[in-house]
């Protein structure tokens, strides 16, 4: 009887699907959110840009999650799934709270740094992007799969240190001036940095997968 059953639930589901699907949100997301942060006319369409990517990412992560429990074969650990969607779509989340504290605190001009880590962002969305179908033959891509988590760490880390350079920049312009406006400048760099931290949690989820696979 369980045989019988086996080969009547589902094997592998849509999750390569799926997962193709999460990363470009991601990607979408994060061009947006650079893109806020160009300013101009096209401000709040990036902004909602940011907000829908977000929601279709969510739609994602749920058809993800009931995949796992109606799929009787997955191609990897079920855990690895659902800590990967979960990454993933944190790192979504994140892009959504920046672009909600931009909006918040009305921000129409970024510095340099600000837009050097959004850049990084970016970076870290498409290496994802490439790295997810890769995960079809996890033996054969995982030198580059590798390669790839190497690569968003390196962009984690670059990001840190343009937000500590940044910070300290806004501090002297606003020493003895305007507190107000290093507050605003200190929170948008909080969030960006936790954009880039989200990237590497999901590089991460994919270096252990791959551990686990090989």
């Amino acid at each position: 009887m369980l045989g019988f059953l086996r080969l009547l639930m589902p094997k592998e589901g849509r999750f390569f699907e799926l997962f193709d699907q999460h990363a470009n949100t991601l990607v979408a997301g994060a061009e947006a959110l650079r893109a806020l942060l160009d300013g101009g006319e096209d401000f709040q369409k990036n902004f909602q840009i940011v907000l829908d990517r977000e929601h279709e990412a969510d739609d994602v992560t749920r058809e993800v999650l009931t995949t796992i429990r109606r799929t009787f074969i997955t191609p990897f650990d079920r855990d690895g799934i659902q800590d990967l969607t979960n990454a993933m779509d944190d790192a979504i989340d994140q892009m959504q709270k920046t672009a909600k504290n931009i909006m918040l605190f009305e921000v129409r001009a970024f510095t340099p740094q600000m837009k050097d880590m959004a850049d990084n962002i970016v970076q870290c969305a498409r290496l994802v992007q490439e790295a997810v179908p890769l995960l079809r033959s996890i033996s054969e891509n995982a030198a580059r799969l590798s390669a790839i988590t190497e690569k968003i760490t390196k962009l984690e880390g670059a990001a840190d240190d343009i937000h500590d350079s940044g910070l300290k920049d806004l501090f002297k312009q606003q020493q003895g001036t305007n507190s107000i406006a290093f507050f605003v400048g200190h929170e948008i760099y909080d969030h960006l940095e936790k954009c880039v931290d989200r990237f590497d949690d999901v590089a991460n989820e994919i270096q252990s997968i791959v551990i686990d696979h090989v």
